[in-house]
């Protein structure tokens, strides 16, 4: 009986250290998640999409082209779809979602285009109308937090 309760307070000592060293190892760390899988030769601006631990940054996507608030929106959504797509994340994990119009009177708008988009339960939301406009001639542009 002695013999077994020194095994077991020997195992229990031990338990501490292994877990502290076994968390140590799965501690979060800082991804990035490049458009075609490769890291550019050199030092972008800023990164498109960076993972810590399971938390999914996307950064603000515009639509560069002639069109209206529904094309852009449409186009802008479907890139996020696929930049979540690529880090293993999907519309429906997104938590946070900002959107920045280049003019309040597109709200409606971009509001059809948005309904749905992020499954049954979508994120929550702040919307701006950016002064100045915003970079690139995009009358929309939205970054997003997620879960992987």
């Amino acid at each position: 009986m002695t013999r077994t309760r020194r095994s077991l307070l020997a195992a229990a000592a031990a338990t501490p250290a292994a877990a502290v060293s076994a968390s140590a190892q799965e501690a979060p760390r800082k991804k990035v998640y490049y458009r075609n899988g490769q890291k550019p030769a050199k030092t972008p601006l800023f990164s498109g999409a960076v993972s810590y631990g399971n938390l999914l940054f996307i950064a603000g996507i515009g639509a560069h082209f002639d069109g209206d608030i529904k094309a852009h929106t449409k186009h802008v959504l479907d890139e996020i779809e696929k930049a979540l797509t690529n880090a293993g994340s999907s519309m429906d994990k997104v938590l946070k979602c900002n959107v920045y119009l280049n003019d309040l009177k597109d709200y409606k708008d971009m509001n059809e285009m948005f309904l749905g988009r992020f499954g049954q339960e979508p994120p929550v939301r702040t919307t701006i109308a950016a002064a100045g406009g915003i970079p690139g001639n995009s009358l929309v542009e939205i970054d997003v937090i997620a879960y992987i």
